[in-house]
C-alpha cells in the first residue's frame, strides 16, 4: 500500500520522459495502435515467479523486461527474498547505470531503465521475528537463511531500510488515531526539494556528480561521521556515496543550505546492518 502512494509524491513528468516511457511500452506491445502517451508515471509489480527475461528484458526478438516498463517510474518487488537470486542480480546494472543491455545472437539491444525500487520482505520466513505480541515460529538460523537470499552487493545498492512495525489497532479504529499528511502536502515537499537540486546542479541527487560527492565528503562537519561509519559498518565506497547523497536529499528537504552534521547522522539510521 505504501509503495503504491509512491507515485503520487513524485513530481508530474515532462514531455519528454512521458515520451521515453510510452515508446517502451510501445515496444513491449502495450500500447494499443492510435494510443496517444501514458497519462501518468508506471507502477509495475511483477510476480515473485517472474523469470530474469521477464524482469530486465530478452528473448529471442529482445523485448523490453519490466525494470524498462517503469522507466521513470516505480517498480515494486514484493517478498523479495522468493525472487530468485540470480534474477535479483541482474537488477545491480540498471540500479547503477539506469539502463539495461540485451545481448543474443541476432542483435545487441540497450533499453532505459531509470526507475525507482521499492522492495519488501518480511524479518523470517514466518514473518514474526520481532513482533510484540506473537512468538516467531521459525527454527534457528531460518531468518539468516532467508535473509541471504539477497545478496550483499543488490543490499549495497538500497539506500533506505526501514522497518515497518504492526499497526496498532488504535491507529486504525478511531480514537487514538493522528492523522496523517496527505500526499499532496508531501509533494509539495518533495517539488520545493526536486526545485533546489535542479537550481544547483541541474539534476537529481541520485545523479550528483562524483566532483560534488567527493566536496561533501571533504566538509569538516561530515568527515569524521563518515570515516567513523564506514570502519564501524563496513561500508564500501559505493555505500558511502550513496549515503552522503541521502544526506544532501535529507537536507534538501528541510530546505538547509548546506549539509550538516545531523543530516548525516540521520542518513545513516536508514542504512542496512
Amino acid at each position: 500500500m505504501l509503495a503504491r502512494r509512491l507515485p503520487g509524491l513524485l513530481p508530474p513528468w515532462d514531455f519528454e520522459e512521458a515520451l521515453e516511457t510510452t515508446a517502451v511500452h510501445s515496444a513491449a506491445g502495450l500500447v494499443p495502435p492510435g494510443g496517444g502517451l501514458l497519462g501518468a508515471r508506471p507502477f509495475r509489480a511483477p510476480h515473485h515467479t517472474v523469470s530474469t527475461a521477464a524482469l530486465v528484458g530478452g528473448g529471442p526478438q529482445p523485448r523490453p523486461g519490466e525494470v524498462s516498463l517503469a522507466h521513470h517510474g516505480v517498480l515494486l518487488l514484493d517478498e523479495l527474498p522468493e525472487f530468485d537470486r540470480r534474477t535479483l542480480d541482474v537488477l545491480r546494472q540498471p540500479l547503477e547505470e539506469g539502463v539495461v543491455h540485451v545481448a543474443r545472437v541476432a542483435r545487441s539491444v540497450t533499453f532505459p531503465a531509470a526507475f525507482l525500487l521499492v522492495a519488501a520482505m518480511n524479518p523470517c520466513p514466518c514473518g514474526y521475528a520481532g513482533h510484540p505480541r506473537r512468538a516467531c515460529r521459525c527454527r534457528p538460523g531460518d531468518a539468516d537463511r532467508y535473509a541471504a537470499r539477497v545478496s550483499g552487493p543488490l543490499i549495497d545498492r538500497i539506500d533506505l531500510v526501514v522497518q515497518v512495525p504492526p499497526v496498532e489497532a488504535s491507529a486504525l479504529t478511531g480514537h487514538d488515531a493522528t492523522p496523517g499528511e496527505t500526499t499532496a502536502t508531501v509533494r509539495t515537499r518533495v517539488l520545493a526539494a526536486r526545485a533546489r537540486q535542479a537550481a544547483r546542479q541541474g539534476a537529481v541527487n541520485s545523479r550528483l556528480s562524483g566532483g560534488a560527492v567527493a566536496a561533501l565528503r571533504r566538509r569538516p562537519q561530515l568527515g569524521p561521521l563518515l570515516g567513523d561509519a564506514m570502519v564501524r559498518l563496513d561500508l564500501s565506497a559505493r555505500a558511502a556515496d550513496r549515503l552522503l547523497r541521502v544526506a544532501r536529499t535529507i537536507a534538501d528537504l528541510e530546505g538547509a543550505p548546506e549539509v550538516e552534521r545531523p543530516h548525516l547522522a540521520e542518513a545513516l539510521q536508514f542504512r542496512p546492518c
